[in-house]
């Protein structure tokens, strides 16, 4: 009979990020004045790249979003000019990450729409779209873009529907429609092969977003999901939600076997949601609760226990939502792996949160920063669509990690009016849901009727001139 020993393991597990530690940015480094939206949606409403920094703000009558560039911090005036074109509150603001200048909104108002930000900021109000998408029969509360290719976007609305959409033809190309219910996250896999979703039917699902066919499904009734991240390459993800007691939980799972969470763990009794970030270049994990200032970060491992706590970043200030740099965004002379850019509602402020390893020596510290995804799409959205995969890009954040992608965006013209996927038109005879639509149905109606009543009086007037000239012309004597 053999005996297996236990392995002794020290109490502290070495680690180089054991000690990493989150640093506000200073008062004038932050963003101030900014009327953040009231909104209950759960979404970030923040979206930030290396160069601008996009809120979505409370305003009368429509959706709106400022644009910020990054250095312009301190007090925004309250004129400052908004990106307003939607009908509609806005649910979900999205950079593009190959375009620094390129966001993809969504809102109440069924649409998605593609905006080109000029390259020092806004100048006065922007209302018109380079793109406007309609396919969704009801509000669209989530927009991803694809991780590894150009211009492929995905969208998940109200009517439990995901759409993909190709931006080379300004179409919807495929359908995804497996929910029962709202959904309320998406997350890609490394190279973007795999989408999975947390739903409001408790389901967390795995699919191939090409054929919409489900790949693996778990019913989660003691372990209610709210959010999911793919960790990468792991082949692991892991959600936040709550347990049967209504404690604050996350789950790890296996993304080939959703049949059971490989482990369960309580985080707290708060009532707000958890977001969770994933770094794949530290495998560091960040916890942060919507309504309290708290974000934990934690090391995510392939070997048990899997998931070792590390610290926390406490702050009297609730966070509504939080945006995310991109890594090439980051000072790597600082020693800064992750940076939050955190909404203060009551405040009406937008403040930075570096987390930082503390090294003492000031050159390129090279284990902390691995080659990482860059701002060059590995495929074309021709290529994706025929069945091809491929990782990411990478790029050294070591030297020219400044340089801007040489990818530029041409929205396609477009002329089409119906939408049809899978052998569906999307938009024919849609009901408007809610009085608002029906009010800006209406009133759209009564312009189109005016404008048309002005065409049909012009026509008129034009004809009987035309009937006067015809007459004189056979009443003038003939000339031999």
């Amino acid at each position: 009979m053999t005996v297996t020993k236990m392995s002794w393991r020290p109490q502290y597990r070495s680690s180089k990020f054991r000690n990493v530690y989150g640093k506000v940015a200073n008062r004038e480094h932050c963003f101030d004045g900014i009327p953040i939206t009231k909104n209950v949606h759960d979404n970030h409403f923040c979206a930030v790249n290396a160069r601008f920094l996009a809120i979505v703000t409370e305003s009368a009558g429509g959706g709106s979003f400022l644009v910020i560039p990054l250095e312009q911090t301190g007090r925004i005036e309250p004129n400052y000019p908004k990106v307003c074109g939607h009908q509609g509150n806005v649910l979900d603001i999205k950079w593009n990450p190959f375009i620094d200048n390129i966001i993809a909104s969504c809102s109440e108002d069924t649409s998605v729409r593609i905006w080109e930000i000029p390259d020092g900021g806004l100048k006065r109000n922007m209302t018109e779209a380079l793109l406007e998408l309609h396919g969704h029969s009801r509000r669209v509360g989530l927009v991803e873009w694809h991780p590894t290719t150009n211009n492929i976007l995905f969208s998940a609305g109200y009517d439990y529907k995901v759409l993909i959409w190709n931006l080379d033809i300004g179409e919807p190309v495929k359908m995804i429609d497996c929910h029962k219910d709202v959904i309320l996250c998406m997350s890609f896999n490394t190279d973007g092969s795999l989408l999975t979703t947390t739903c409001k039917d408790k389901k967390l699902r795995v699919i191939e977003p090409r054929s919409g066919r489900v790949l693996q499904e778990a019913n989660c009734k003691n372990h209610r999901v709210n959010r999911v991240v793919f960790l990468g390459n792991m082949k692991r993800l892991l959600t936040t939600g709550v347990s049967r007691w209504n404690t604050r939980q996350i789950a790890l799972w296996d993304q080939e076997d959703l049949s059971m969470p490989m482990i369960e763990e309580e985080i707290d009794g708060l009532s707000g949601l958890l977001f969770p970030f994933y770094d794949a270049d530290t495998h560091m994990l960040y916890l942060a609760g919507k309504g309290d200032g708290n974000i934990r970060y934690y090391e995510i491992s392939t070997e048990k226990p899997y998931l070792s706590y590390l610290m926390e970043f406490r702050s009297p200030a609730p966070q509504k939502g939080l945006g995310v740099m991109p890594k090439h965004g980051l000072d790597v002379s600082a020693c800064e792996v992750f940076r939050f850019y955190k909404l203060v509602t009551l405040k009406g402020l937008i403040e930075p949160i570096s987390m930082i390893v503390p090294r003492r020596s000031d050159s390129y510290q090279e284990d902390i920063y691995p080659m990482t995804p860059g701002t060059e799409p590995a495929l074309t959205p021709d290529e994706w669509l025929g069945g091809m995969n491929r990782d990411p890009v990478l790029m050294s954040l070591k030297e020219g990690y400044k340089k801007s992608s040489k990818v530029v965006f041409k929205a396609p013209i477009r002329e089409k009016k119906s939408v049809v996927v899978n052998g569906i038109d999307l938009l024919e005879n849609v009901p408007p849901r809610t009085e608002n639509e029906l009010l800006r149905m209406f009133f759209r109606q009564q312009d189109e009727i005016r404008r048309l009543k002005e065409e049909l009086a012009q026509k008129d007037i034009r004809l009987r001139q035309l009937q006067l000239e015809l007459k004189n012309l056979r009443n003038s004597p003939k000339n031999c």
